[in-house]
């Protein structure tokens, strides 16, 4: 009995989303499965490459007409069963294509020769090291989490969110978890930031767990990606670390995915499809029989809501994981003061003292630069004030053209000559930078040894490691740079954080601004006092009374939290109601503006009885990459079905020039 394939084409043309079917010859009904890659001749040429994504007995169109297959398609990457499930289901989520789809869950491309795996960020320990590895006995809070989630996962499986402050030993609960998991005959998946995946915290899970773990990331090549996607295929692995891609791993007997730090917006995807690790974890798990363990001290509003509704499970660490350690303590300083008072500087006069005195006890000091959100934006000095539009609460952007412009409503005003707060003249946009840090700190503290780390640094294969290493290995008194430097390190020695401008994020133009605020102040804060030594935190802020700054001085996220999902619920801004993106592309601004003005008409019409809040073009904005300009439009409305239903509508309408994200 003939046996028919049905084959999306060549997952590098996103045109050809649908299926073709062929005839499966004799010679490959066993071989050919759900998720083969084939070879078949197509249109005008002899041979072309797809994947099997159907089976069946029957042919769709005149038999006469289908052709045989070729062949399998050599050193290629087949893609099993679940990740099939997972592209279709991404699918629908994110309204990407289904070739789309595929190519994410495809860690590794394509085969390639077999090499020695090298794993760049860390030294795998030797016999020695092993012996004289004994793990920490948990402390309560830890064994107490442990046994919470374990006392739940034969039944439902719902997703664990793990609360614990800065320094709390959530590594410690991971690796319990995995080790139950590992013993109980399944495989594990742990995702960090790219950031994290430095030899300080890898290592330690090779000491633990041995050298069947496996490490992804984008900076290896094809060949070491291959590799640990064929090991953990065929069984040679029981762990794999890695970023967002590294979720995507064909585990046959998965049995936990744990995402640390799962605040981090790393974890979402800028490329299509614009996935969320978090969400894809999710299915995967339920697509898997696995467990979810989502970690962080600052949690995303959307995963403690859920936690709250009952919809995840929350386990607790109250406290630091170190006996002797406790949360630092914490000190903020009001620039407008240190202005009005004659202190120009970058740093405080309370900041520049504190250094004076970690630097006679030869302990290590941290200046966190917070940069993100800075471009554009524009505030009072003497008050503290940025300027925001009146419709939004959304801080207000800096053109050329001298205006000031809201890129969510479009709400445009003339650059002011005074503070419309306060009426001080000293208003205008910021402009310090990390390497200007760097000279000023070389300059106010010679005898310093000082290392910076921001985008220009950390260029290269090991950048990152390279210079958090150094620091490790005491060798720098002082390590300033930008948000990278909070990212989950662990260094006993700092005893003193300075966050210089804290409340910049605050200026940045999205709706989540004071979330990303707090969540950065709270991470940095967390890296001074680690060890035995106790830890200060100098914030230095322009908008003191801003609850954001506050609940972070206090390491109060429920304080936060109360806070900001109050505005949240009065703006309908998620986790309170949906959000749609779209993102409208063509090659000249005034035509990509006038079809951002005709979508968001169309969408007004056709979804009339729906009423979405939809804002946007923003009027003389001109967002342009790469020679292709962008217009946004911000659709609104409580029901997330009624935005899925929209942009599907979008999506057909005006195919590839439009890009949507679902927030």
């Amino acid at each position: 009995m003939a046996r028919y394939a049905d084959v999306i084409v060549n997952i590098s043309r996103d045109e050809l989303d649908k299926t073709f079917q062929y005839r499966i010859p004799d010679e490959l009904q066993e071989a050919v499965t759900q998720g083969t890659k084939v070879e078949f001749p197509f249109g005008t040429r002899a041979k072309a490459a797809g994947y099997v994504v159907g089976l069946s007995d029957e042919p769709k169109i005149d038999e006469a007409r289908i052709k045989d297959l070729s062949g399998l398609a050599k050193r290629s990457v087949n893609v099993d069963d679940r990740m099939m499930a997972l592209a279709a289901w991404m699918k629908e989520a994110y309204g990407c294509t289904y070739n789309q789809a595929l190519k994410t869950v495809l860690p590794a491309k394509a085969a390639v020769k077999k090499r020695k795996t090298r794993v760049e960020s860390v030294d795998l320990p030797d016999e020695a090291e092993r012996a004289a590895y004994v793990p920490a006995p948990l402390n309560s809070a830890q064994q107490a989490a442990v046994e919470d989630f374990a006392a739940e996962e034969k039944g439902a499986k719902r997703p664990c969110l793990l609360f614990g402050v800065t320094g709390s030993g959530k590594t410690e609960v991971y690796m319990e978890l995995i080790r139950r998991c590992l013993e109980s005959g399944r495989q594990a998946i742990l995702l960090i930031p790219e950031i994290s995946l430095t030899r300080q915290n890898l290592h330690r899970f090779f000491l633990r767990f041995g050298e069947r773990v496996g490490v992804l990331n984008s900076r290896q090549s094809e060949g070491e990606k291959y590799e640990t996607v064929r090991k953990a295929r065929e069984g040679e692995l029981d762990l794999v670390i890695g970023p967002r891609s590294a979720l995507f791993v064909p585990f046959p007997k998965l049995g936990l995915v744990i995402i640390d730090e799962e605040h981090e917006h790393s974890y979402k995807s800028d490329l299509t499809p614009r996935y969320r690790a978090g969400e894809v974890a999710r299915k995967l798990c339920e697509l898997a029989g696995a467990s979810l363990v989502l970690g962080s001290a600052t949690p995303s509003l959307e995963s403690f809501s859920r936690a709250e509704s009952g919809e995840y499970r929350l386990l607790r660490l109250p406290e630091r994981a170190v006996p002797e350690a406790v949360l630092p303590s914490v000190h903020v300083v009001d620039l407008r003061t240190e202005l009005a008072e004659g202190n120009k500087s970058v740093f405080s006069r309370l900041l520049s003292e504190k250094i004076e005195e970690r630097l006679a006890k030869k302990e290590q000091v941290m200046l966190f630069l917070n940069r993100r959100g800075y471009a554009g934006f524009v505030s009072c000095r003497s008050c503290g004030k940025p300027l925001v539009c009146p419709h939004c609460s959304i801080s207000l952007t800096y053109h050329r053209d001298g205006r000031l412009r809201c890129h969510y409503c479009g709400y445009s005003a003339a650059f002011p000559n005074t503070c419309p707060s306060c009426g001080s003249p000293y208003i205008a946009a910021f402009g310090t930078g990390t390497q200007k840090v760097e000279t000023i700190v070389k300059k106010a503290f010679p005898a310093a040894r000082v290392l910076r780390m921001d985008a220009d640094t950390t260029a290269g294969k090991a950048g990152h490691s390279r210079i958090l290493e150094a620091f490790d290995r005491d060798e720098a008194d002082i390590l300033v740079g930008t948000q990278m430097i909070v990212k989950g390190h662990d260094f006993p020695r700092v005893t003193l954080v300075g966050v210089l401008a804290a409340d910049l994020s605050l200026y940045a133009p999205e709706y989540d601004a004071a979330e990303r605020t707090f969540q950065l102040l709270t991470q940095a804060s967390g890296r001074a006092g680690r060890g035995n030594l106790p830890g200060e935190v100098v914030i230095q802020t322009y908008m003191p009374e801003h609850y954001a700054v506050e609940a972070a001085s206090r390491q109060d996220y429920e304080g936060f939290y109360r806070e900001e999902i109050a505005f949240r619920r009065l703006m309908h801004y998620p986790p309170a109601g949906g959000l749609l993106v779209a993102a409208v592309s063509g090659v000249d601004a005034a035509g990509c503006e006038k079809k951002a003005r005709a979508l968001r008409e169309v969408i007004e019409d056709t979804f009339l009885a729906e009423a979405p809040a939809v804002t946007g073009p923003a009027e003389g904005v001109e967002i342009k990459r790469k020679d292709i300009y962008r217009q946004q439009l911000l659709i609104r409305h409580p029901d997330a079905a009624v935005l899925r239903r929209i942009r599907d509508y979008a999506a057909h309408l005006l195919g590839e020039t439009v890009q949507f994200e679902l927030q």
